[in-house]
Protein backbone atom coordinates (compact mmCIF):
# COMPACT_ATOMS: atom_id res chain seq x y z
CA UNK A 1 0.00 0.00 0.00
CA UNK A 2 2.83 2.16 1.12
CA UNK A 3 4.47 2.12 -2.65
CA UNK A 4 1.05 2.75 -4.66
CA UNK A 5 0.98 5.95 -2.35
CA UNK A 6 5.08 6.51 -3.64
CA UNK A 7 4.10 6.27 -6.94
CA UNK A 8 1.12 8.66 -6.62
CA UNK A 9 3.12 11.09 -5.48
CA UNK A 10 7.05 11.01 -5.25
CA UNK A 11 7.40 9.03 -8.03
CA UNK A 12 4.59 10.79 -9.91
CA UNK A 13 6.38 13.67 -12.68
CA UNK A 14 3.77 15.83 -12.74
CA UNK A 15 3.73 16.23 -9.05
CA UNK A 16 6.93 16.56 -8.29
CA UNK A 17 7.82 18.71 -11.36
CA UNK A 18 4.78 20.80 -10.26
CA UNK A 19 6.40 21.43 -7.07
CA UNK A 20 9.56 22.05 -8.88
CA UNK A 21 7.67 25.18 -10.38
CA UNK A 22 6.36 26.25 -7.22
CA UNK A 23 9.75 26.80 -5.43
CA UNK A 24 11.61 28.34 -8.42
CA UNK A 25 8.47 30.89 -8.97
CA UNK A 26 9.53 31.88 -5.40
CA UNK A 27 13.34 31.90 -5.80
CA UNK A 28 12.73 33.72 -9.36
CA UNK A 29 11.08 36.51 -7.62
CA UNK A 30 14.29 36.49 -5.18
CA UNK A 31 16.87 36.98 -7.70
CA UNK A 32 15.06 39.85 -9.25
CA UNK A 33 15.22 41.85 -6.43
CA UNK A 34 18.51 40.39 -5.78
CA UNK A 35 19.68 42.19 -9.33
CA UNK A 36 17.02 45.12 -9.66
CA UNK A 37 20.08 47.75 -8.43
CA UNK A 38 22.74 46.95 -10.92
CA UNK A 39 21.24 48.76 -13.79
CA UNK A 40 20.67 51.54 -11.46
CA UNK A 41 23.95 52.29 -9.75
CA UNK A 42 24.77 55.25 -11.97
CA UNK A 43 21.35 56.66 -11.12
CA UNK A 44 21.53 56.07 -7.30
CA UNK A 45 25.36 57.67 -7.43
CA UNK A 46 23.65 60.94 -9.26
CA UNK A 47 20.21 60.84 -7.44
CA UNK A 48 21.19 60.11 -3.86
CA UNK A 49 25.12 61.17 -3.96
CA UNK A 50 26.74 57.57 -2.93
CA UNK A 51 30.18 56.97 -3.90
CA UNK A 52 31.42 53.80 -5.52
CA UNK A 53 32.39 52.46 -1.86
CA UNK A 54 29.48 53.62 -0.53
CA UNK A 55 27.37 51.68 -3.19
CA UNK A 56 29.82 48.36 -2.87
CA UNK A 57 29.25 48.66 1.16
CA UNK A 58 25.56 48.14 0.39
CA UNK A 59 26.15 45.71 -2.45
CA UNK A 60 27.84 44.05 0.53
CA UNK A 61 25.22 44.36 2.98
CA UNK A 62 23.16 42.02 2.00
CA UNK A 63 25.24 38.83 3.07
CA UNK A 64 26.48 40.66 6.35
CA UNK A 65 23.87 38.89 8.89
CA UNK A 66 24.17 35.47 7.25
CA UNK A 67 27.98 35.45 7.98
CA UNK A 68 27.49 36.77 11.77
CA UNK A 69 25.53 33.40 12.07
CA UNK A 70 22.07 33.54 11.00
CA UNK A 71 22.82 31.73 7.85
CA UNK A 72 23.64 28.75 10.18
CA UNK A 73 20.96 28.96 12.44
CA UNK A 74 18.75 29.08 9.31
CA UNK A 75 20.42 25.54 8.27
CA UNK A 76 19.52 23.99 12.04
CA UNK A 77 16.18 25.51 12.14
CA UNK A 78 15.71 24.07 8.50
CA UNK A 79 16.68 20.31 10.06
CA UNK A 80 14.74 20.90 12.85
CA UNK A 81 11.54 22.37 11.92
CA UNK A 82 11.65 21.53 8.15
CA UNK A 83 10.89 22.95 4.84
CA UNK A 84 7.53 23.75 4.95
CA UNK A 85 8.12 26.05 7.99
CA UNK A 86 11.63 27.21 7.05
CA UNK A 87 10.30 28.10 3.79
CA UNK A 88 7.50 30.04 4.18
CA UNK A 89 9.78 32.64 7.33
CA UNK A 90 12.33 33.27 4.75
CA UNK A 91 9.94 34.28 2.40
CA UNK A 92 8.17 36.46 5.23
CA UNK A 93 11.53 37.84 5.83
CA UNK A 94 12.80 38.29 2.47
CA UNK A 95 9.08 40.76 2.38
CA UNK A 96 10.14 42.37 5.33
CA UNK A 97 13.76 43.34 3.98
CA UNK A 98 12.33 44.48 1.01
CA UNK A 99 10.10 46.80 2.72
CA UNK A 100 12.57 48.62 4.48
CA UNK A 101 15.09 48.88 1.41
CA UNK A 102 12.34 50.69 -0.58
CA UNK A 103 11.83 52.87 2.26
CA UNK A 104 15.23 53.70 2.95
CA UNK A 105 15.72 54.32 -0.76
CA UNK A 106 12.29 57.00 -0.71
CA UNK A 107 11.95 60.11 -0.44
CA UNK A 108 9.97 59.76 2.30
CA UNK A 109 13.00 58.77 3.72
CA UNK A 110 15.35 60.60 2.26
CA UNK A 111 13.25 64.54 3.01
CA UNK A 112 13.73 63.82 6.89
CA UNK A 113 11.43 60.49 7.73
CA UNK A 114 11.24 58.30 10.53
CA UNK A 115 15.10 57.30 11.21
CA UNK A 116 16.92 60.10 9.40
CA UNK A 117 18.07 61.77 11.91
CA UNK A 118 19.13 58.84 14.03
CA UNK A 119 21.33 57.16 11.11
CA UNK A 120 22.92 60.45 10.20
CA UNK A 121 24.11 61.10 13.98
CA UNK A 122 26.78 58.15 13.95
CA UNK A 123 29.45 57.27 10.61
CA UNK A 124 28.73 60.68 9.28
CA UNK A 125 30.58 59.80 6.06
CA UNK A 126 27.55 57.11 5.31
CA UNK A 127 24.86 58.83 4.46
CA UNK A 128 21.40 57.59 6.21
CA UNK A 129 19.70 56.21 3.01
CA UNK A 130 23.22 53.93 2.61
CA UNK A 131 22.26 52.77 5.94
CA UNK A 132 18.74 52.20 5.77
CA UNK A 133 18.80 50.23 2.42
CA UNK A 134 21.31 48.37 3.40
CA UNK A 135 19.55 47.21 6.76
CA UNK A 136 16.77 45.96 4.88
CA UNK A 137 18.97 44.37 2.13
CA UNK A 138 20.96 42.56 5.25
CA UNK A 139 17.16 41.57 6.81
CA UNK A 140 16.11 40.66 2.78
CA UNK A 141 19.68 38.59 2.93
CA UNK A 142 18.97 36.57 5.76
CA UNK A 143 15.70 35.68 3.77
CA UNK A 144 16.64 34.57 0.64
CA UNK A 145 19.81 32.62 1.62
CA UNK A 146 17.13 30.98 4.23
CA UNK A 147 15.24 30.12 1.35
CA UNK A 148 17.59 29.06 -1.11
CA UNK A 149 18.76 26.49 1.01
CA UNK A 150 15.30 25.14 1.86
CA UNK A 151 14.32 24.78 -1.66
CA UNK A 152 18.28 23.50 -2.06
CA UNK A 153 16.38 20.69 0.32
CA UNK A 154 12.98 20.67 -1.05
CA UNK A 155 13.92 19.79 -4.35
CA UNK A 156 16.53 16.44 -2.96
CA UNK A 157 13.71 15.44 -1.14
CA UNK A 158 11.23 15.27 -3.91
CA UNK A 159 14.61 14.13 -6.75
CA UNK A 160 17.10 12.44 -4.95
CA UNK A 161 17.36 9.11 -7.52
CA UNK A 162 15.80 10.85 -10.05
CA UNK A 163 16.58 13.93 -12.01
CA UNK A 164 18.21 15.47 -9.35
CA UNK A 165 20.73 17.57 -11.60
CA UNK A 166 18.18 18.27 -13.94
CA UNK A 167 15.72 19.43 -11.01
CA UNK A 168 18.47 22.14 -9.50
CA UNK A 169 19.49 22.89 -12.84
CA UNK A 170 16.04 23.91 -13.93
CA UNK A 171 15.67 25.53 -10.78
CA UNK A 172 18.70 27.80 -11.06
CA UNK A 173 17.27 28.43 -14.62
CA UNK A 174 14.33 29.74 -13.68
CA UNK A 175 15.94 31.83 -10.66
CA UNK A 176 18.04 33.27 -13.34
CA UNK A 177 15.38 34.35 -15.10
CA UNK A 178 14.63 36.98 -12.41
CA UNK A 179 17.99 37.85 -12.99
CA UNK A 180 18.06 38.07 -16.45
CA UNK A 181 14.07 40.44 -15.94
CA UNK A 182 16.55 42.82 -13.68
CA UNK A 183 19.00 43.22 -16.21
CA UNK A 184 17.02 43.96 -19.30
CA UNK A 185 14.10 46.24 -18.00
CA UNK A 186 15.62 47.73 -14.50
CA UNK A 187 16.80 50.95 -16.32
CA UNK A 188 13.61 50.76 -18.73
CA UNK A 189 11.75 50.57 -15.75
CA UNK A 190 13.17 53.75 -13.89
CA UNK A 191 13.05 55.51 -17.29
CA UNK A 192 17.09 56.23 -17.92
CA UNK A 193 17.15 57.29 -20.93
CA UNK A 194 21.34 57.60 -22.92
CA UNK A 195 22.98 60.81 -22.53
CA UNK A 196 20.20 61.92 -19.50
CA UNK A 197 22.71 61.54 -16.75
CA UNK A 198 21.37 61.35 -13.08
CA UNK A 199 17.53 61.21 -15.02
CA UNK A 200 15.01 58.45 -14.32
CA UNK A 201 12.67 57.22 -11.26
CA UNK A 202 14.68 55.02 -8.75
CA UNK A 203 11.69 53.41 -7.07
CA UNK A 204 9.80 52.20 -9.90
CA UNK A 205 11.73 48.46 -10.29
CA UNK A 206 12.30 48.70 -6.75
CA UNK A 207 8.02 48.73 -6.09
CA UNK A 208 8.40 46.00 -8.46
CA UNK A 209 10.49 43.97 -7.25
CA UNK A 210 8.18 43.73 -3.81
CA UNK A 211 5.22 42.68 -5.76
CA UNK A 212 6.78 39.74 -7.33
CA UNK A 213 8.81 38.74 -3.86
CA UNK A 214 4.67 38.93 -2.44
CA UNK A 215 3.77 36.81 -5.31
CA UNK A 216 6.90 34.55 -4.32
CA UNK A 217 5.88 34.20 -1.10
CA UNK A 218 2.12 32.83 -2.39
CA UNK A 219 3.99 30.34 -4.61
CA UNK A 220 5.76 28.95 -1.58
CA UNK A 221 2.61 28.85 0.14
CA UNK A 222 0.93 26.36 -2.58
CA UNK A 223 3.80 24.42 -2.40
CA UNK A 224 3.57 23.59 1.64
CA UNK A 225 0.27 21.93 0.73
CA UNK A 226 1.94 19.45 -1.79
CA UNK A 227 4.55 18.83 0.91
CA UNK A 228 2.63 18.08 3.46
CA UNK A 229 0.56 15.84 1.17
CA UNK A 230 3.58 13.85 -0.04
CA UNK A 231 4.66 13.70 4.02
CA UNK A 232 1.17 12.51 4.39
CA UNK A 233 0.63 9.59 2.04
CA UNK A 234 4.22 8.41 3.25
CA UNK A 235 3.03 8.08 6.80
CA UNK A 236 5.40 10.72 8.38
CA UNK A 237 4.41 13.05 10.90
CA UNK A 238 3.14 15.45 9.00
CA UNK A 239 5.71 18.52 10.27
CA UNK A 240 7.96 17.77 7.31
CA UNK A 241 10.97 16.87 9.92
CA UNK A 242 13.97 14.42 8.85
CA UNK A 243 13.12 11.20 9.90
CA UNK A 244 16.31 11.63 12.63
CA UNK A 245 16.41 14.79 14.66
CA UNK A 246 19.37 17.01 14.12
CA UNK A 247 22.25 16.99 16.49
CA UNK A 248 24.79 19.98 16.71
CA UNK A 249 27.32 16.73 16.46
CA UNK A 250 26.38 16.50 13.64
CA UNK A 251 28.45 20.25 12.64
CA UNK A 252 31.33 18.61 13.69
CA UNK A 253 31.08 15.93 11.57
CA UNK A 254 30.48 18.07 8.08
CA UNK A 255 33.24 20.21 9.72
CA UNK A 256 35.89 17.47 9.37
CA UNK A 257 34.89 16.27 5.88
CA UNK A 258 38.02 17.03 3.59
CA UNK A 259 35.88 16.70 0.67
CA UNK A 260 32.77 19.46 1.61
CA UNK A 261 35.56 22.22 2.61
CA UNK A 262 37.02 22.08 -0.71
CA UNK A 263 33.80 22.22 -2.56
CA UNK A 264 32.59 25.00 -0.12
CA UNK A 265 35.81 26.77 -0.81
CA UNK A 266 35.22 26.02 -4.36
CA UNK A 267 31.71 27.34 -4.17
CA UNK A 268 32.64 30.75 -2.34
CA UNK A 269 35.14 31.23 -4.88
CA UNK A 270 33.68 30.99 -8.09
CA UNK A 271 30.32 32.49 -6.67
CA UNK A 272 32.22 35.62 -5.91
CA UNK A 273 33.64 36.02 -9.37
CA UNK A 274 30.22 36.03 -10.62
CA UNK A 275 27.47 37.64 -8.17
CA UNK A 276 30.05 40.71 -7.68
CA UNK A 277 30.68 41.34 -10.78
CA UNK A 278 26.92 41.47 -11.69
CA UNK A 279 26.85 44.45 -9.23
CA UNK A 280 29.64 46.39 -11.47
CA UNK A 281 29.10 44.59 -15.09
CA UNK A 282 26.74 47.57 -16.13
CA UNK A 283 28.69 50.53 -14.75
CA UNK A 284 31.89 48.88 -16.13
CA UNK A 285 30.49 48.27 -19.54
CA UNK A 286 28.88 51.87 -19.06
CA UNK A 287 32.83 53.13 -18.53
CA UNK A 288 34.64 51.01 -20.94
CA UNK A 289 32.25 51.35 -24.35
CA UNK A 290 30.30 54.28 -23.31
CA UNK A 291 26.91 53.22 -23.80
CA UNK A 292 23.71 53.64 -21.58
CA UNK A 293 22.65 51.69 -18.36
CA UNK A 294 20.48 50.32 -20.54
CA UNK A 295 22.46 48.97 -22.86
CA UNK A 296 24.29 47.79 -20.50
CA UNK A 297 21.93 46.20 -18.76
CA UNK A 298 21.09 43.70 -21.62
CA UNK A 299 24.78 43.04 -22.08
CA UNK A 300 24.77 41.68 -18.72
CA UNK A 301 21.45 39.92 -18.93
CA UNK A 302 22.88 37.41 -21.42
CA UNK A 303 24.56 36.08 -18.75
CA UNK A 304 21.84 34.54 -16.93
CA UNK A 305 19.82 33.97 -19.88
CA UNK A 306 22.19 31.63 -21.33
CA UNK A 307 21.85 29.61 -18.18
CA UNK A 308 18.51 29.55 -18.47
CA UNK A 309 19.08 27.28 -21.64
CA UNK A 310 22.37 25.58 -20.52
CA UNK A 311 22.23 24.78 -17.34
CA UNK A 312 19.08 22.12 -17.66
CA UNK A 313 21.21 20.75 -20.38
CA UNK A 314 24.19 20.22 -18.12
CA UNK A 315 21.78 18.80 -15.41
CA UNK A 316 20.95 16.23 -17.87
CA UNK A 317 24.12 15.34 -18.69
CA UNK A 318 25.28 15.49 -15.01
CA UNK A 319 22.23 12.62 -14.25
CA UNK A 320 23.10 10.28 -17.57
CA UNK A 321 27.11 10.70 -17.77
CA UNK A 322 28.63 12.03 -14.53
CA UNK A 323 31.93 13.79 -14.69
CA UNK A 324 30.82 16.36 -12.10
CA UNK A 325 34.42 17.63 -10.65
CA UNK A 326 35.85 18.21 -14.00
CA UNK A 327 33.03 19.92 -15.04
CA UNK A 328 33.45 21.99 -11.91
CA UNK A 329 37.30 22.96 -13.13
CA UNK A 330 36.11 23.50 -16.60
CA UNK A 331 33.98 26.06 -15.66
CA UNK A 332 36.62 27.73 -13.38
CA UNK A 333 38.95 27.99 -16.44
CA UNK A 334 36.10 30.14 -18.93
CA UNK A 335 35.13 32.29 -15.59
CA UNK A 336 38.96 33.51 -15.50
CA UNK A 337 38.92 33.61 -19.36
CA UNK A 338 36.23 36.01 -18.92
CA UNK A 339 37.42 37.97 -16.52
CA UNK A 340 40.97 38.45 -18.50
CA UNK A 341 39.09 39.97 -21.32
CA UNK A 342 37.68 42.44 -19.58
CA UNK A 343 40.53 43.21 -17.85
CA UNK A 344 43.04 43.61 -20.98
CA UNK A 345 41.16 42.97 -24.31
CA UNK A 346 40.50 46.50 -26.48
CA UNK A 347 36.73 46.15 -25.03
CA UNK A 348 33.58 46.89 -27.75
CA UNK A 349 30.47 45.66 -27.57
CA UNK A 350 30.99 42.45 -29.76
CA UNK A 351 33.82 41.19 -27.04
CA UNK A 352 32.15 42.44 -24.37
CA UNK A 353 28.93 39.94 -25.31
CA UNK A 354 31.61 37.33 -26.28
CA UNK A 355 32.89 37.54 -22.89
CA UNK A 356 29.53 37.76 -21.06
CA UNK A 357 28.67 34.18 -22.84
CA UNK A 358 31.53 32.80 -21.84
CA UNK A 359 30.89 33.97 -18.52
CA UNK A 360 27.42 32.35 -18.77
CA UNK A 361 28.36 29.23 -19.71
CA UNK A 362 30.82 28.78 -16.34
CA UNK A 363 27.84 29.87 -14.47
CA UNK A 364 26.15 27.10 -16.12
CA UNK A 365 29.00 24.74 -15.93
CA UNK A 366 29.66 25.34 -12.15
CA UNK A 367 26.84 25.86 -10.15
CA UNK A 368 24.84 22.85 -12.12
CA UNK A 369 27.52 20.26 -10.89
CA UNK A 370 28.39 22.04 -7.55
CA UNK A 371 24.98 21.39 -5.78
CA UNK A 372 24.11 17.66 -6.54
CA UNK A 373 27.52 16.56 -5.01
CA UNK A 374 26.77 17.97 -1.57
CA UNK A 375 24.11 14.95 -0.81
CA UNK A 376 27.15 12.66 -2.24
CA UNK A 377 29.86 13.97 0.43
CA UNK A 378 27.38 14.63 3.66
CA UNK A 379 24.24 12.62 4.86
CA UNK A 380 20.99 13.36 4.03
CA UNK A 381 19.94 13.90 8.04
CA UNK A 382 21.82 17.02 8.48
CA UNK A 383 22.15 17.81 4.66
CA UNK A 384 19.92 21.30 5.45
CA UNK A 385 22.87 21.94 8.04
CA UNK A 386 25.77 21.19 5.22
CA UNK A 387 23.51 23.73 2.74
CA UNK A 388 23.96 26.10 5.10
CA UNK A 389 27.80 26.09 5.92
CA UNK A 390 28.21 26.09 1.92
CA UNK A 391 26.14 29.35 1.90
CA UNK A 392 27.52 30.63 5.02
CA UNK A 393 30.90 30.02 3.66
CA UNK A 394 29.48 31.49 0.31
CA UNK A 395 28.51 34.80 2.04
CA UNK A 396 31.79 35.22 3.69
CA UNK A 397 33.21 36.08 -0.13
CA UNK A 398 29.49 37.79 -1.26
CA UNK A 399 29.59 40.55 1.29
CA UNK A 400 33.36 40.86 1.30
CA UNK A 401 34.34 41.24 -2.70
CA UNK A 402 31.65 43.47 -3.41
CA UNK A 403 33.14 45.81 -1.04
CA UNK A 404 36.70 45.40 -1.79
CA UNK A 405 36.22 46.00 -5.60
CA UNK A 406 34.04 49.24 -4.87
CA UNK A 407 37.26 50.36 -2.74
CA UNK A 408 39.53 49.16 -5.71
CA UNK A 409 37.75 50.93 -7.81
CA UNK A 410 37.84 54.28 -5.62
CA UNK A 411 41.35 54.04 -4.88
CA UNK A 412 42.33 53.54 -8.39
CA UNK A 413 40.46 55.88 -9.23
CA UNK A 414 41.19 59.43 -7.79
CA UNK A 415 38.70 62.11 -7.51
CA UNK A 416 36.01 60.39 -9.82
CA UNK A 417 33.32 59.83 -7.39
CA UNK A 418 33.43 63.47 -6.74
CA UNK A 419 33.19 64.78 -10.85
CA UNK A 420 30.64 62.43 -10.97
CA UNK A 421 28.53 63.79 -8.13
CA UNK A 422 29.20 67.13 -9.74
CA UNK A 423 27.13 66.09 -13.10
CA UNK A 424 30.25 66.09 -14.52
CA UNK A 425 29.57 63.43 -17.36
CA UNK A 426 33.02 62.48 -19.26
CA UNK A 427 34.03 61.46 -15.86
CA UNK A 428 34.98 57.56 -16.01
CA UNK A 429 36.12 54.43 -13.80
CA UNK A 430 39.00 52.36 -15.19
CA UNK A 431 37.82 48.74 -14.13
CA UNK A 432 41.15 47.22 -15.06
CA UNK A 433 42.19 46.27 -11.69
CA UNK A 434 39.01 44.92 -10.39
CA UNK A 435 38.40 42.83 -13.42
CA UNK A 436 42.08 40.99 -12.21
CA UNK A 437 40.82 40.43 -8.92
CA UNK A 438 37.49 38.78 -10.41
CA UNK A 439 40.35 36.77 -12.77
CA UNK A 440 42.61 35.78 -9.58
CA UNK A 441 39.54 34.00 -7.90
CA UNK A 442 38.67 31.74 -10.87
CA UNK A 443 42.34 30.91 -11.14
CA UNK A 444 42.32 29.86 -7.21
CA UNK A 445 38.86 27.62 -7.97
CA UNK A 446 40.84 25.75 -10.45
CA UNK A 447 43.27 24.68 -8.24
CA UNK A 448 40.79 23.35 -5.88
CA UNK A 449 38.67 22.05 -8.26
CA UNK A 450 41.84 19.75 -9.01
CA UNK A 451 42.15 19.13 -5.22
CA UNK A 452 38.24 17.87 -5.14
CA UNK A 453 39.02 15.48 -7.87
CA UNK A 454 41.79 13.95 -6.33
CA UNK A 455 39.79 13.77 -2.97
CA UNK A 456 37.14 12.06 -4.81
CA UNK A 457 39.39 9.53 -6.20
CA UNK A 458 40.56 8.33 -2.66
CA UNK A 459 37.42 9.07 -0.85
CA UNK A 460 35.23 7.60 -3.56
CA UNK A 461 32.09 10.21 -3.07
CA UNK A 462 31.08 9.09 -6.70
CA UNK A 463 31.21 12.88 -7.79
CA UNK A 464 32.44 11.77 -11.20
CA UNK A 465 29.66 9.23 -11.46
CA UNK A 466 26.01 10.00 -13.17
CA UNK A 467 23.25 11.23 -10.67
CA UNK A 468 20.58 8.32 -11.77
Amino acid sequence: MVEMIRTSLRDSKATRWFALVLVSLTMLSAYFFVDVMAPLQSLVEHQLKWTGSQYGFFSGSEYVLNVCGFLLVSGIILDKMGIRFTGLVSTGIMVLGGLIKLYGLSATFNDGGFGYSFLGSFFQSIPPSVKMASIGYAIFGIGVEMCGITVSRAIVKWFKGKELALAMGMEMATARMGAAVAFFFSAKMAGMKEGAVGVGNLMTPIYFGLALLSIGFLTFLVYTFVDAKLDKQEGEAGTGEPEEGFHFSDLLKIATNKGFWLISLLCVLFYSGVFPFLKYAVNMMQNKLGISAQAGGNIAALLPVGTIILTPIVGYFLDTKGKGATIMIFGAGLMTIAHLIFAFAPLNMALAIVAIVILGIAFSLVPASMWPSVPKIVEERYLGSAYALVFLIQNLGLMAVPMIIGLVRDKTNPGVAERLAAGDATAIYNYTIPMMIFAGLGICAMFLGWLLVREDKAKGYGLEKANK
